[in-house]
């Protein structure tokens, strides 16, 4: 599922390697204009006329405002290859004239900026939780066979549960996640064992297990499934300096690589946006010499080592893609504006 999402966004990667400011380069052979089928996205369209399609809001001469709220573009529109009186490169929108048919279909949904169906399952899970959050949720406390752990369509019972919500997920209390600067508790990295669904009220309710990924059993906690938001991701660079920290990486492994997803200390407290794209950088020291040719450790340049582009945010922490790596991204590794 993270590669799908890698080939979505992986574009970016090279062209933010580029310094802000540069012109917009069209890709070779970009059409003077393209009409939207079902199954296209913004970002794919945009690949068809530039050669860095992270850039697109660029060409769509977006402000900050549209950023927030794209357009909606729909299938049989007609996307236009213009130039302003400066010789710039700029999209337009033309909506394209019904002609009589045979037969009509109704269009209702406008296409996304990617495939919202990829990301989804790293939205509707909370991931991060505040400290204790957890412990007064409402808890497996017996199964109706006595399992020690259960898998899909198997009963428990479960103390202290909203009558009135049917569908909810499973957590386990996760790693808290340190801040390295500050060394505070930023949150509880909550971890996910599947979904469950109130099948009889009552005080224990009995519940069933729709899709288990991890062992569920006695004492795991229970929240109200909550619907994934509609978000449009727009990558865009944040104007302001960032100098954020890499302090997880998803999955309970210490390293990351292209394709992975990784938590930043940098929230919507720090002013992170979803679409954000931050470099990924690791500082470096190397042995050299001083004035009495004496041994001397030099702080050098950082080294670029990947990209991230920011997908879900909370106060104080961030989840973030890796669409492009040299080597491995470590816990502690940098997260600054590119």
């Amino acid at each position: 599922m993270i590669r799908i999402i890698s080939a979505f966004i992986l574009a970016m990667a090279s062209a933010l390697c580029a310094a802000a400011g540069q012109e917009l380069q069209l890709a070779d052979g970009a059409p003077a204009s393209h009409v939207v089928v079902p199954g296209d996205t913004l970002w794919g369209i945009s690949g068809r006329f530039l050669k860095e399609p992270w850039r697109w809001p660029e060409i769509w001469r977006m402000n900050r405002e549209q950023i927030r709220n794209p357009h909606r573009i729909y299938p049989g529109d007609v996307i236009v290859l213009e130039r302003d009186p400066q010789g710039n490169p700029m999209l337009r929108l033309q909506s394209a004239r019904l002609e009589p048919q045979v037969h009509a279909e109704l269009i209702d949904q406008a296409i996304p900026a990617i495939p919202p169906n990829v990301i989804r399952p790293f939205l509707s899970a909370p991931l991060i939780v505040e400290a204790h959050a957890l412990d007064h949720a409402p808890r497996i406390v017996a199964t109706a066979v006595d399992r020690v752990f259960l898998g899909n369509g198997d009963l428990a019972y479960v103390a202290d549960a909203d009558p009135a919500r049917l569908d909810w997920q499973i957590y386990r209390n996760g790693k808290p996640l340190h801040d390295p600067e500050s060394g505070q508790i930023l949150g509880y990295e909550a971890f996910y064992l599947g979904t469950a669904r109130q099948v009889e009220r009552g005080n224990p309710a009995t519940f069933e297990m729709v899709t288990v990924t991890q062992e569920v059993g006695y004492g795991d906690r229970l929240l109200p499934t909550i619907s994934p938001p509609l978000i449009a991701y727009v990558p865009h660079r944040p104007d302001f300096a960032v100098n954020g920290r890499v302090i997880s990486v998803y999955g309970g492994v210490d390293v990351a690589g292209r394709g992975s997803i990784v938590s930043i200390n940098r929230g919507s407290t720090d002013g992170i946006e979803i679409g954000h794209v931050l470099a990924l950088e690791r500082n470096r020291v190397v042995s050299g010499r001083d004035e009495q040719d004496g041994k001397a450790t030099l702080a050098i340049p950082p080294q670029r080592i990947g990209l991230l582009f920011v997908f879900r945010i909370f106060d104080r922490i961030s989840y973030g893609l890796v669409v492009q790596s040299e080597g491995t991204v470590d816990i502690n590794d940098f997260a600054r504006t590119p």
